[in-house]
């Protein structure tokens, strides 16, 4: 099986950091967020090659000259043309494949693709994502009564009403062939183009992390006010 990572977009939530390197280049203790992903997923077995889809021709470059010449690792242009168009740019290098992970380079979280795999397979979806139910907070809470607060809590762990999706995707080929018949579109917008018609014929399933840890890597300050966290991801990547 093969994993794609999106690495190209603007940063624009990462400026000004992101004027002067991708997102994908985010310094982690000495190590870019991005080698984290590629080297997680290539822990698992089913993982023979990671396509990295960036703006090669701009500070993508610098994920290029980073990995080299590296086996089993394909560098593509992004396409300019919406999280489904770029997956309809690399359709060529997925033809043999029945289904594909999706992995949004700014997700840094230890899902565990062995059980996704199966769970996709045990629903016969056409997508999987993967979600969680729980959030740690970053600000404090306090539990009112009458205009009068009665308890503090610091930065809890809350349940979500809605479960909340996160970047991280086993596609099957049938996404391409949807995507596809869209593709007099200027722009193709993989949630929302293509998932959500989807969804309404109950084909996209639900893989919910559980317990595990997950964090936006948005931009560096984010990975530094959340320096624990980061931590614990890696250490449940393995790396």
């Amino acid at each position: 099986m093969k994993a794609v990572i999106l690495a190209g977009g603007k940063g624009t939530r990462g400026k000004p950091y992101t004027e002067f390197f991708p997102k994908a280049m985010t310094p982690i203790n000495g190590r870019p967020l991005v080698d984290y992903i590629v080297k997680y997923l290539k822990s698992f077995s089913f993982v023979d090659e990671v396509i990295i889809v960036s703006d090669f021709n701009g500070l993508g470059g610098q994920i290029k000259n980073y990995y080299g010449n590296q086996k089993n690792i394909t560098f593509v242009q992004d396409s300019q043309s919406g999280t489904g168009g770029d997956l309809l740019h690399i359709a060529n290098n997925l033809k043999n494949e029945s289904e594909f992970v999706l992995w949004f380079v700014d997700n840094l979280c230890a899902v565990d693709l062995n059980k996704m795999k199966e769970f996709f397979k045990e629903k016969k979806s056409s997508a999987c994502i993967a979600t969680r139910t729980k959030r740690k907070e970053e600000t404090g809470f306090a539990t009112v009564e009458n205009g009068i607060i009665k308890k503090f809590k610091e930065k809890p762990v809350m349940e979500l009403q809605l479960s909340e999706c996160l970047g991280v995707y086993i596609l099957g080929k049938e996404i391409i062939k949807k995507i596809k018949a869209k593709q007099k579109q200027k722009k193709i917008n993989l949630s929302f183009d293509i998932l959500q018609d989807l969804s309404k014929e109950g084909k996209i399933s639900a893989f919910d992390i559980g317990e595990n840890e997950w964090i936006d890597a948005e931009s560096p300050m984010t990975l530094e006010r959340n320096e624990k966290t980061v931590k614990k991801i890696i250490k449940q990547m393995g790396l």
